[in-house]
């Protein structure tokens, strides 16, 4: 099987294939011309198009487009395990998210692909006195694919403005493992939920439209961080983790097992739960340890893998 032919837009310099779609009113409220670089000027769009197709019993990287901040180096194939895997570390050159920046990645991962996709390091959120940053994430997954999307956690400074749209699109037949982990801000500098916006959607779907999962976060946290720190967000923690596996290799009640299972000796506070359509699982957790909530997202790594793969996730060799 061979990845279905992807005509490219004319122009993926316009607005309207980089800017974001439906900016919430509280980011939106925000756009202003800034005194330094406005939105489009050169190294505010930062653009990734990448798709993958099995080639020679492994999964290749047939197809890319960058325009820096974004790019990418090489595929690694680093998994003994999954020997036809491509693990691919994304990197933004300017070092973070800067006011006005507008960047978009799309990943299209044909007929029985397996992509690990994450981050060089933490992405970082500048501070921010005019306008805000946007990121649009579009994620494509065919039949038989196997797709993880783990990248490392957001870091907003103060007075951070920055909105976030993910798209995902899964075949019947393909799984999708996605993860983020959002902290407080820069702790040991003592700013805790300093930002002034943070926003972000994810939608998971079928080619057809069908909708399967919808998350939407939104945290302003005001004078102290008091918009933030009740019970129905951050309930006084610092940090705040997801991970959702769309899939049908397996039952959806024992994904959401799996899940409590690699969770419940750490000691986190978490919640588990089915998807929509019984097409998989998801979790939330809440913890103050940066360690902890790292040994927690690797530990939901691992027992996705081997419930889904029947394979351990190898050492990714990060600090």
């Amino acid at each position: 099987m061979t990845l279905a032919p992807h005509r490219p837009p004319a122009d993926r310099l316009t607005e309207e294939y980089y800017a974001a779609v439906r900016v919430p009113p509280d980011v939106a409220a925000l756009a202003s011309v800034p005194d330094t670089l406005a939105p489009g000027s050169p190294a505010k769009v930062g653009i990734l198009d990448l798709a993958f197709a099995v080639r020679g019993g492994r999964t290749e990287l047939v197809e890319r487009y960058q325009k820096t901040p974004l790019q990418i180096m090489r595929p690694l194939w680093i998994d003994p395990a999954l020997p036809g895997m491509s693990y691919v570390y994304l990197m933004a050159t300017g070092g973070g998210y800067a006011q006005a920046d507008r960047y978009r990645t799309d990943f299209r991962c044909g007929p029985d692909t397996q992509v690990h996709l994450t981050t060089q390091a933490a992405t970082k959120i500048f501070r921010m006195e005019h306008d805000y940053a946007s990121q649009r994430v579009h994620l494509t997954a065919e039949a038989g694919s196997y797709v993880e999307y783990l990248p490392d956690p957001l870091i907003p400074f103060r007075d951070a403005r920055f909105y976030q749209r993910t798209e995902v699109t899964v075949a019947s037949g393909a799984t999708v493992v996605l993860g983020d982990t959002l902290t407080a801000g820069r702790l040991a500098r003592g700013e805790r939920h300093a930002y002034r916006v943070l926003a972000t959607d994810l939608r998971v779907s079928r080619p057809d439209g069908t909708l399967l999962a919808l998350d939407t976060l939104r945290l302003a946290p005001g004078q102290d961080g008091a918009g933030v720190l009740g019970p129905g967000v951050f309930a006084g923690h610092d940090h705040v983790a997801s991970l959702f596996v769309v899939t049908d290799r397996a039952p959806a009640a024992e994904v959401a097992d799996a899940l409590h299972g690699a969770l419940a000796p750490l000691g986190v506070l978490y919640g588990v739960s089915v998807l929509p359509r019984d097409c998989g699982a998801w979790v939330r957790l809440l913890d103050d340890s940066p360690i902890r909530v790292a040994a927690a997202q690797q530990a939901l790594w691992q027992s996705v893998r081997r419930l889904l793969t029947g394979h351990p996730a190898p050492d990714l060799r990060k600090p």
